[in-house]
C-alpha cells in the first residue's frame, strides 16, 4: 500500500459507511432494540481486526502511549455509535446526518490550535457555514422560539465524539500501525457490550427475525469495515483532507438513500440547514490540507 491509496480507501469509507447510515435504524424499527444493534456493531468488528492484525508486517504496539491513543480512539469511536444508535431511533435519520457531517469541524479546530496545521478561505467559510446551519435543524416560528429534540443534541454529542476520534487517529497513526488502531477500537468496542445490555430493556419483547440481528449485522459488517478503511485513510493521507471529505460524502448518500425511502422532505428551515451544513462540509472537503 503506497501513500497515493488514501483517497480510494477514503471513497469506499464514504461508499460503506453511507449505505450503513441509512439502515442502520432499521432494525430498532421493527423491535430490535438499539442498545442490541451496538452489542452486533462491537461484534462484526473482530473478524476484520483479527484478519489485519495476521496480515500486519509488524506486532500490535504494546508501549502506553500507543495503548493510551488506541483507546482514546476506540471508546470515542464506541461512544459515538451509542449515542448516534438511539439518536436514528427517536430521530429523523435525514437531518441527523447532516449535523453529524460536522465532525471535521472539530478536527480542523483541534489541529489549527494543537497541531498548528492551518485551513485556507474554503476552510473558513465552510466553518461559518456549518455553524450557521445548526440553528435550523430544529427551529420552530411559533413566538421565535428555538425547540430542539432530543436527537438535536444526540447527534451534536456524535459530532463532537467523532471529531475528537479523527484527531487521535491522526495522532496515532504518527506512532502507531493501522492495524493497531483498528485493533484497540475492536477491544474499547467490545468493552461497551456490558453497558449496552444493562441500558436494554428485555421487559419488552425483542424482535429477533431477519430484519432484527441478523439485518443489523449485514449493515454494521459494512460499518466495521468502514472504520478499518477510514484508519488506513489517515494513515495514508492529511487528517484535515480525509475528515472534511469522507464525512461530506458519506452522510450526503446516507440523507439521499434515508429520503428516497422515506418518500419525504424536512421543511424549509430544515431543508435549508441541510444544504448549509452539506455545503459547509463540502467546502471544508475542498480545502487543500
Amino acid at each position: 500500500m503506497t501513500a497515493s491509496n488514501w483517497l480510494r480507501y477514503a471513497l469506499l469509507t464514504t461508499l460503506a459507511w453511507g449505505v450503513w447510515g441509512a439502515f442502520t435504524g432499521v432494525p430498532s424499527e421493527h423491535g430490535f432494540p438499539d442498545t442490541l444493534t451496538y452489542v452486533v456493531c462491537a461484534l462484526t468488528m473482530i473478524a476484520p481486526a483479527i484478519w489485519v492484525m495476521r496480515r500486519a508486517a509488524t506486532p500490535l504496539n504494546k508501549d502506553r502511549r500507543s495503548i493510551a491513543l488506541g483507546m482514546a480512539v476506540g471508546l470515542l469511536g464506541a461512544g459515538g455509535q451509542m449515542l448516534l444508535f438511539h439518536a436514528v431511533t427517536v430521530g429523523p435519520t435525514y437531518l441527523i446526518f447532516p449535523i453529524v457531517s460536522l465532525s471535521p469541524v472539530v478536527t480542523i479546530l483541534l489541529s489549527l490550535v494543537l497541531l498548528g496545521e492551518r485551513t485556507g478561505r474554503l476552510g473558513v467559510t465552510g466553518i461559518v457555514l456549518a455553524v450557521v446551519s445548526l440553528p435550523l435543524f430544529d427551529y420552530s416560528a411559533e413566538g421565535g422560539a428555538q425547540h430542539y429534540g432530543a436527537w438535536f443534541y444526540l447527534a451534536l454529542g456524535v459530532t463532537l465524539a467523532w471529531g475528537l476520534q479523527a484527531y487521535y487517529i491522526k495522532l496515532a497513526n504518527a506512532t502507531m500501525s493501522a492495524e493497531s488502531i483498528f485493533f484497540y477500537m475492536m477491544v474499547t468496542g467490545l468493552m461497551f457490550i456490558p453497558v449496552a445490555f444493562w441500558l436494554t430493556d428485555f421487559s419488552h419483547p425483542i424482535y429477533l427475525g431477519l430484519s432484527g440481528p441478523w439485518l443489523a449485522a449485514g449493515v454494521q459488517t459494512l460499518n466495521a469495515v468502514g472504520a478499518l478503511l477510514l484508519v488506513y485513510s489517515f494513515r495514508y493521507g492529511k487528517a484535515i483532507v480525509v475528515s472534511p471529505l469522507v464525512n461530506a460524502g458519506a452522510p450526503f448518500l446516507t440523507t439521499a438513500i434515508a429520503l428516497t425511502v422515506s418518500g419525504t422532505l424536512p421543511g424549509a428551515l430544515k431543508l435549508v440547514g441541510a444544504v448549509l451544513a452539506r455545503a459547509g462540509a463540502l467546502l471544508l472537503s475542498l480545502q487543500p490540507g
